[in-house]
């Protein structure tokens, strides 16, 4: 399944400690850790934005 990039992106920039962007591109699992652990601390969100940037557009998750 293809998901478009910018989406996803603003997704993790503004609800990326809730896991939207996760939850978006169908990882539920990784979506309820990402709300529980806030972003993993906000590490992951961070680290999610660097790579979605470098994805292509659409991207297959």
């Amino acid at each position: 399944m293809f998901k478009n990039k910018w989406i996803s992106f603003l997704l993790c920039l503004f609800f990326g400690v809730f896991g939207a962007h996760k939850f978006y591109e169908g990882k539920i699992l990784l979506g309820i850790v990402y709300i529980f652990t806030g972003g993993l601390l906000g590490i992951g969100v961070i680290f999610d934005l660097i790579c979605l940037l470098f994805k292509p557009n659409p991207y297959a998750v």
